[in-house]
Order: structure tokens, then C-alpha cells, then sequence
């Protein structure tokens, strides 16, 4: 067995990416802290070809060196925006159309396994602060909680892991490839 060389991964390049259709799928970061975390939303969303990343409240917009070091360029391949507020951004998605789902550990949530995103349909999926989780208002306000089974003590998953656990099951449970 051999390791590919980059050149043999046959990516798209900063222009096709561009044009490319992508997965009907918008990642929200509400207040996120970490600009590695936020680099990493971007490193994620690009893999995953998600639309559009949104940047809430005291979240960090690029360009920044420290989202630089792990987004690795996908600031420029990701489409993003900012808004104040998260539940802003949440209204404005739920009236463009799309599912609005928090990750959080919340009543009534449904696990990940459970969730086959339905053909045809839009999500944006929100992901909140590293200690304090998603807001509770943008909780109510969502149509659904997404929660990602855990069996260990500690109570949740690094937000970047939690992006990468979603968007994988997202994309493969709903046949998208874009």
C-alpha cells in the first residue's frame, strides 16, 4: 500500500470550487471562542462542499492568523457571513428555506443515528459555544435538536469533532456528493 501524493487526490481547484454545486447544508457557530475551532468549521465545511458557514456573535471572521492555521486556505473556498446574532441568522435561514437543526443535548432531541435528511431539503445545522453549548433561545427557536450519542463521562465533543461527526453522517446518510 502506498500513500497518495496530493497531486493524486484529483481536488478541485480554488476556481472550479467555486462553480461546483455544493450539499445543501449551512454550518451556524454561535459564539464559538476558538479561532482553531473556527478554522476547523472551514477545513470541515470545505470537505463536506457545505454552502455557507455563518459566523454569530463573538465568533472571529477572517482573515485571522489563527483561523488561518487550521482552516488552511478554506476561508477562500467556503462561502461565509457574518451576523450579530445567531438568532438572527436562524430566522433568516428558516425563511430561506432551510431545516434548522442545534446540535445540543436538549429534550425531545433526536440522535444522530436516528436522522436521514430528507431528499430535497435544506439544513443548517448550529453549533454552539465550547462551554456553554448553543443559546437556549436559538434552541427554541430551531426547528429540531440534533444530539450525538456519547457513552463516555465527559459531557459533549470538541465543536470541531462535533462539525465533522454531523456533516459526515449528513452527507452520507442523504446521498449527497453535491
Amino acid at each position: 500500500m502506498r500513500k497518495l501524493a496530493n497531486e493524486e487526490l484529483n481536488r478541485l481547484a480554488l476556481e472550479e470550487i467555486k462553480e461546483v454545486k455544493k450539499n445543501p447544508v449551512v454550518i451556524v457557530l454561535d459564539n464559538v471562542r476558538s479561532m482553531n475551532n473556527v478554522g476547523s468549521a472551514f477545513r470541515t465545511g470545505d470537505a463536506f462542499l457545505v454552502e455557507k458557514i455563518y459566523l454569530c456573535g463573538i465568533t472571529a471572521q477572517p482573515p485571522h492568523r489563527d483561523i488561518h492555521k487550521t482552516a488552511l486556505g478554506a476561508t477562500e473556498s467556503v462561502d461565509w457571513e457574518y451576523s450579530p446574532t445567531t438568532l438572527n441568522a436562524v430566522h433568516k435561514l428558516k425563511e430561506e428555506g432551510y431545516i434548522t437543526m442545534s446540535v445540543e443535548q436538549a429534550e425531545n432531541s433526536l440522535s444522530l443515528e436516528k436522522f436521514t435528511p430528507e431528499s430535497g431539503k435544506k439544513y443548517a445545522f448550529i453549533f454552539g459555544n465550547e462551554v456553554y453549548g448553543v443559546e437556549q433561545e436559538v434552541v427554541s427557536a430551531s426547528d429540531n435538536c440534533l444530539e450525538i450519542p456519547q457513552f463516555g463521562t465527559k459531557h459533549s465533543l470538541n465543536i470541531s469533532v462535533s462539525i465533522g461527526v454531523v456533516l459526515w453522517h449528513t452527507v452520507l446518510k442523504g446521498n449527497m456528493t453535491a
